[in-house]
């Protein structure tokens, strides 16, 4: 068959221009809705003008406002309190004082292990005819002393009666405290059960000659957090919690026996010894 001759297409060509026209025809009202939507763009883009570029005081503005509201975390001192707390003990001795009259010396102690053996300073409790614990939950008890380091002025007493859910201090490493590594005591200065003290480690392998028995102490750690009479044989605490040493001395060069910036106290690894306790 031989192909169709030029004269033979052109009736196809009123055909396609009808088709485009058609096209055309459809296509106008969406053209038409664009442009008005343009249009109604750019009307509205100048009528209400779009926010202004932020500014470098905008964004301070904007991070102080978020640092305000937010909620702050409790400070450590916080968390060693309500670790420590629970293991700490008033002690209350009777025993000859320093004119040789029979007195009442306060003290404190820490319970660090299962069987309720309390560490204290050998001070509060040496030549005592009685010994009254007071434990965290006010339950009280007799105690007795079952251990005397007087080389570390250090002691172990235990109650004598039955005491219900003793809570054991967890022990930490003096070795990695430093001067300046923040320093906790919790005690009874002056009778005034179960308070908190902070500073920091101010020294380290320091010595001290104990005014009543004469004993050289050495390798003690010196902190600034308050101690008073009645902290003595109570925890040094480190950020975490955990026991560092016990409180043994504080330093005045005056008579009085108050606190004047520097504490000293046995680290936990040589007064643990009194308890058998293991090397940390």
């Amino acid at each position: 068959m031989l192909p169709p001759t030029l004269h033979d297409r052109e009736p196809e060509r009123p055909s396609r221009r009808r088709r485009l026209r058609a096209r055309i025809r459809s296509a106008t009202p969406f053209v038409s809705g664009l442009a008005a939507a343009l249009i109604a763009v750019a009307i509205y883009g100048a009528l209400v003008p779009g926010p202004p570029p932020l500014t470098s005081r905008n964004v301070r503005d904007t991070v102080a406002e978020a640092l305000a509201s937010a909620t702050p975390a409790p400070p450590v001192s916080e968390h060693v309190y309500e670790v420590a707390r629970p293991s700490v003990v008033l002690i209350e001795s009777d025993g000859p004082g320093k004119d040789a009259t029979a007195t009442t010396r306060l003290g404190s102690g820490v319970v660090v292990d299962d069987a309720g053996d309390i560490l204290t300073s050998l001070h509060v409790v040496v030549d005592s005819n009685r010994i009254e614990l007071t434990f965290a939950d006010g339950t009280q008890s007799p105690g007795e002393i079952v251990v005397r380091q007087p080389q570390n002025d250090t002691a172990v007493v235990r109650a004598t009666r039955p005491v219900p859910d003793l809570v054991p201090a967890t022990l930490g490493n003096p070795g990695a405290l430093k001067v300046g590594s923040e320093a906790f005591v919790v005690g009874s200065p002056f009778g005034l059960t179960g308070s908190l003290s902070a500073g920091v480690v101010s020294g380290l392998d320091r010595s001290f000659k104990h005014p009543d028995s004469g004993q050289v102490l050495r390798g003690l750690i010196q902190i600034d957090a308050a101690v008073n009479p009645g902290n003595s044989g109570g925890p040094l605490l480190n950020a975490d919690g955990q026991v560092v040493g016990i409180v043994t001395a504080l330093l005045n060069p005056t008579k009085d026996d108050v606190f004047i910036g520097i504490g000293l106290a046995v680290p936990i690894d040589v007064a643990g010894g009194a308890a058998g306790l293991p090397p940390y």
